[in-house]
């Protein structure tokens, strides 16, 4: 079947086994002390962002470390993603294992091939690519450090969602596939926010200051507002008609999963930007942290 190489590492974040450990222990040193792990519990998925580490590292480290705080076992980490459009095919990796620095991690078979039984009985094709054949998308490499380093034991499910009706589908359908195999799952949606700038055709809001405070209250702050509130149709709606969100289908899946699996709203750990107000720049990108728990204290 073959293992998924690396194509970001050294670049978009560390290339060595050493580089990866001290970063992310870096990283969780800036979270302070406990971080939110003690008010939040146990949360059972999350949307991570997947810019460089450099950018949303920290955002992405947090959701990461939150979702393995405490006693619950995680057999399987379910990692969402990639750049799609609305009638773009659904797609899974179907291999062996995805390369990180920090060693490889298995690919779950069982549940890639119950998915794609489950996805085709909801009547949506979830076409499974070699990794010869799978894209190279920083939307999902980015985070297989972070499941390595915090579940080293744990297998993963590789999936690209488009922003369409197959992302709530295959959120749902993904925990019905895990269920009879008795696995417990942690879910991830990587999407960054709202890209900002005439390098991406978008600034309805003019330029500096003003352009930012539009984005973060107004724009990622109305897609911030759909993914905690769990919307699934908002969420969608939101990444295909305010661009706020670069993989809606991603977000919207693990927000399906997560209420699948209990979940009844989430919290927005920390929104950051690569706005530099000392060094504006016409071009940014925003960037949040979301958890999901199923349990009432959220």
């Amino acid at each position: 079947m073959g293992v998924k190489k690396m194509a970001f590492a050294g670049s978009w974040y560390p290339g060595s086994a050493d580089q990866c450990r001290s970063a992310i222990k870096r990283l969780r040193g800036d979270m302070g002390a406990g971080g939110d792990t003690k008010i939040l519990g146990t949360p059972v998925a999350g949307i991570v962002p997947h810019a460089g580490w450099i950018y949303s590292g920290k955002l992405a480290c947090r959701v990461f470390a939150a979702l393995a705080h405490g006693s619950r076992v995680v057999d399987t980490v379910v990692l969402f993603g990639v750049h799609m459009h609305a009638a773009s095919p659904a797609f899974i990796l179907d291999g062996t294992a995805v390369d990180t620095p920090l060693g490889a991690i298995e690919i779950d078979r069982e549940i890639t091939d119950a998915l794609v039984r489950r996805a085709a009985d909801a009547g949506f094709d979830l076409k499974q690519l070699t990794p010869d054949r799978f894209p190279e998308e920083n939307t999902l490499e980015l985070q297989y450090p972070f499941i390595k380093y915090f579940f080293p034991k744990a297998r993963i499910v590789v999936c690209a969602v488009p922003p369409s009706d197959a992302a709530q589908a295959l959120g749902i359908a993904v925990v019905g596939a895990a269920e009879p195999l008795g696995r417990s799952l942690a879910v991830i949606g990587s999407t960054d926010m709202t890209h900002y700038g005439p390098r991406f055709g978008f600034e309805p809001a003019g330029s500096g200051q003003a352009a930012f405070e539009w984005v973060a209250k107004e724009n990622d702050g109305a897609a911030i507002k759909a993914l905690t509130a769990m919307d699934e149709k908002q969420i969608i709606h939101q990444g295909l008609s305010r661009h706020n969100m670069c993989c809606a289908g991603a977000a919207c899946a693990a927000a399906a999963a997560a209420k699948k699996m209990g979940a009844v709203k989430g919290v927005c750990l920390d929104y950051a930007s690569s706005f530099d107000p000392l060094q504006p720049t016409a071009d940014f990108v925003g960037y949040c942290s979301v958890l999901f728990k199923a349990c009432s204290r959220l």
